[in-house]
């Protein structure tokens, strides 16, 4: 014991830097560049400066010219910037729909309900349980009273009363929590992709609320689940032309008369994931609302893929060989996303990355493509330098972990959205506002945070939109009852295993 050699103590300091630590270094070195330069440009100007003092004092006339054309100028290039720069657009608030227990439906009722009455295959009964044990949707999530029934009660009048249901109680929720009066709203936009009656739902809002005459209205349908942030980015273009003015926008998503009741396996997929859900958002550009409001919109980026051929048929609405109506979902339909969205992040990477991430990914892009160097890696931007909060549609579980594994996040950052799709399943586009919500139930969100949501939709779109909180949001125990996630919170997150069997 007496030879045992002691190793001497590790000093932190010499171990070596990893490369994650060096990563972080050059992020802060480069995004603080202009601020480190300032002292050495100040340092060479120092002296010329000194001399133009000097100049100056000797021949006062010419001071006081230079001082007038000095602010002249200043003064009519803050002029030209105020006149340009586009209007604030904030979100005051927003409201979600959450069901009563009358409408739960759990998994092995919905197998009942689309696969009875003797018209379907074995096959395409087990292919349906499946998807359901497969989904990472509960038990607790909701379909409406016009499927509970028995038989269902698929018609245009069960399907108004779902809308009706579903709109009417988030923007009875939104109105109350807000104070502001349906006659004050100067823009509203409703999206709903697959069913579109006449009148609209935008006209079933100005009649119920009974808003001013002079609303300027717009109904998107046909857009898919990525409608949501299209009706978004439509309302900040017109709070650009319109003053002083509160925009609505209602998304929502219709059930009743689109449950696929045939035999083919790629329009049975829907009936898995869909569920009742929706969410009104209220926008405005005055400036006394910023202080009483949560976000601000960023950056809205859009796009579209419909001119290729794969795109534009990998999600359709169509009959099947026995002439019954469904959703059809393409084998292509990861591929196609995938693409879209890197399409996507091209034109939103550089507006809101640092400058560092931009560089090392076109540094990487330049020794790959440029340099033909086969054995470097095409870097993967880390988003989170951007963001710090991520709501991504939640339109399954395989999307979500595709999405997981593309933009290099998390868990903690998907939790939003697979614990969505757990409790209220895709409920379309409105499932970017229940993310958003269990964010704000978690207390997650900050002074300063920035939300990325992301949508896709048939067409094939992907879409973007880009927050930045105004304020910290309080605990959802603190909050008013607009948030769907209130006497719940505490039980989440849960674990959501790979399968799920259905409970006779």
């Amino acid at each position: 014991m007496a030879d045992e050699k002691v190793a001497p103590p590790v000093d932190d300091r010499m171990k070596p830097l990893t490369p994650n630590y060096l990563k972080l270094v050059f992020h802060h070195v480069v995004s603080n560049a202009l601020f480190l330069c300032i002292p050495p440009l100040l340092a060479l100007l120092f002296p010329h400066l000194s001399a133009t003092s000097l100049a100056s004092f000797a021949s006062p006339q010419l001071s006081s010219h230079s001082t007038v054309a000095g602010s002249t100028l200043l003064g009519l290039v803050v002029a030209l910037y105020m006149l340009r720069r586009p209007k604030a657009v904030y979100l005051v608030d927003f409201a979600c729909f959450k069901g009563s227990s009358a409408y739960v439906a759990p998994r092995v009722t919905i197998l009942a309900k689309f696969t009875g009455g003797g018209t379907f295959t074995e096959e395409t009964v087990a292919f349906q349980r499946k998807m359901l044990e497969r989904s990472g949707i509960s038990d607790e999530a909701y379909i409406p009273a016009s499927l509970l029934c028995n038989p269902p009660d698929m018609c245009y009048r069960t399907a108004q009363e779902e809308a009706e249901t579903v709109i009417f109680s988030a923007v009875d929720e939104l109105f109350r929590n807000t104070g502001v009066a349906a006659r004050d709203v100067g823009v509203l936009v409703t999206n709903c992709s697959l069913h579109n009656p006449t009148p609209t739902y935008a006209d079933m809002i100005v009649h119920r609320y009974k808003m001013s005459s002079d609303v300027i209205t717009y109904n998107l349908s046909g857009m898919g689940c990525s409608a949501g942030l299209i009706a978004i980015d439509l309302v900040r273009q017109l709070l650009q032309v319109h003053r002083n003015s509160y925009a609505l926008v209602v998304s929502t998503e219709s059930m009743t008369l689109n449950a696929y009741l045939g035999n083919n396996r790629s329009m049975l997929v829907t009936n898995s994931l869909f569920r009742l859900g929706g969410a009104a958002i209220l926008l405005s550009n005055r400036l006394r609302d910023r202080r009483r409001s949560k976000y601000q919109l960023i950056h809205t980026v859009r796009t579209h893929k419909g001119a290729d051929d794969r795109s534009y048929s990998c999600v359709t609405q169509e009959e099947d060989a026995e002439g019954k109506v469904g959703v059809a979902l393409s084998k292509d339909l990861m591929a196609v996303a995938g693409s879209a969205l890197k399409a996507n992040i091209s034109t939103l990477g550089p507006i809101v990355l640092p400058l560092s991430e931009q560089l090392l990914f076109l540094t990487s892009l330049v020794l790959k493509k440029v340099l033909k160097l086969d054995h470097v890696k095409q870097y993967l931007p880390d988003f989170k330098l951007a963001f710090e909060h991520f709501c991504i549609h939640a339109g399954g579980r395989a999307v979500l972990e595709e999405l997981e594994k593309s933009l290099g996040l998390s868990p903690w950052d998907m939790e939003p959205s697979r614990m969505t799709l757990y409790r209220f399943g895709n409920t379309s586009s409105s499932s970017l506002w229940y993310e958003l919500a269990y964010c704000e139930a978690k207390a997650r969100i900050k002074a300063g945070d920035r939300v990325w949501q992301i949508g896709f939709g048939s067409g094939f779109k992907c879409n973007s939109a880009v927050w930045r909180s105004l304020r910290a949001i309080k605990s959802a125990k603190n909050m008013r009852n607009s948030n769907p996630w209130l006497d719940e919170i505490d039980n989440f997150p849960v674990q959501v295993p790979k399968l799920v069997p259905l409970m006779p």
